[in-house]
């Protein structure tokens, strides 16, 4: 087990204990009743994240479903992560920043390429690492839905347009999950270089699952 913070103030027993590097993937089956805590272990890091029904996998997270639900587009304490069957698949019970993201979206090579040119075509994107690790469980690319940007700040600007601007996360800031059914998560540590999510600077994160 690492060193790095992430511990303090849990009181259930540690289970599972990883740290991510920047820019890679991870997967995790977490069952019902069982907690995940995500460390920014740096600071200023985007975590992009799916959930995925372990009982039915056509059954997964909907940010439609979510934001409907709650009535708003940020994810606070409190909230509940939705699938697309309405039922709840998690529960935000602590976070240590005020907000999470539904709506920026995932990175690709794709859009890297049209909103900061040719010469990032080749660079590794969130939908890759999606896609890495969503294979090793049979699912496609027609599996990857609208994700989760846990510790990313993207304001709605006064004209309706998204901004992506510096995250609200500091080295050490965490935010908390219970399982409400027995789900697969599937993690991006984000590594966007060309926009102000990151700092920059990808850097790695902590996954802790508790019981």
């Amino acid at each position: 087990m690492t060193a790095a913070p992430g511990l303090q103030g849990l009181s259930d027993t540690v289970i599972h204990d990883e740290v991510v590097p920047a820019r890679a993937p991870w997967l995790y089956h977490i069952a019902a009743g069982q907690s995940l805590r995500i460390v920014d272990l740096e600071g200023n890091q985007a975590v992009d994240f799916l959930l995925y029904c372990a009982a039915d996998d056509a059954e997964r997270y909907s940010a439609q479903d979510t934001v409907a639900m709650q009535g708003n587009l940020f994810l606070r304490k409190g909230s509940v992560l939705r699938s697309n069957e309405g039922r709840a698949m998690m529960t935000i019970t602590a976070t240590s920043v005020e907000y999470h993201d539904t709506i920026g979206g995932a990175c690709s090579c794709e859009s890297n390429m049209l909103r900061y040119g040719h010469h990032t075509k080749s660079q590794h994107a969130c939908v890759e690492n999606f896609l890495e690790a969503n294979l090793t469980e049979g699912r496609s690319k027609r599996d990857i839905v609208s994700n989760i940007n846990f510790f990313m700040n993207v304001p709605v600007m006064e004209d309706g347009s998204l901004g992506i601007v510096d995250g609200i996360s500091a080295p050490g800031l965490t935010v908390d999950l219970r399982a409400d059914m027995d789900v697969i998560v599937v993690v991006s540590n984000c590594p966007q270089i060309n926009n102000p999510c990151n700092a920059f600077n990808p850097t790695k994160v902590r996954m802790i699952v508790t019981a």
